[in-house]
């Protein structure tokens, strides 16, 4: 927590969960094989733009509980490992 909240300092924003499509291209940088992954994950599930936002609003939590700048490809992985299976 008190990693984003030096982060998003001098913003309405307290958590990445608040972060806009605006925060989410600033604060979400992925690698290229991060973004090859997601690409690959968007046409296999079908994530819509909602979907992709909260994977990568996950992974840029995962990547802060590492002290890692940037998401890297595992926290990607994992972020799309929480989303729910469909029936």
């Amino acid at each position: 927590r008190a990693l984003q909240i030096k982060r998003f300092a001098g913003t309405m924003l307290a958590c990445n969960a608040d972060m806009g499509a605006e925060e989410i291209k600033k604060w979400c940088v992925l690698e290229e094989a991060g973004t090859t992954l997601l690409v690959r994950a968007i046409t296999t599930l079908r994530l819509s733009a909602r979907a992709v936002s909260r994977v990568l609003k996950t992974s840029r939590t995962i990547a802060d509980l590492e002290g890692v700048e940037n998401i890297q490809s595992q926290h990607l992985a994992e972020s799309l490992q929480y989303r729910p299976q469909k029936e």
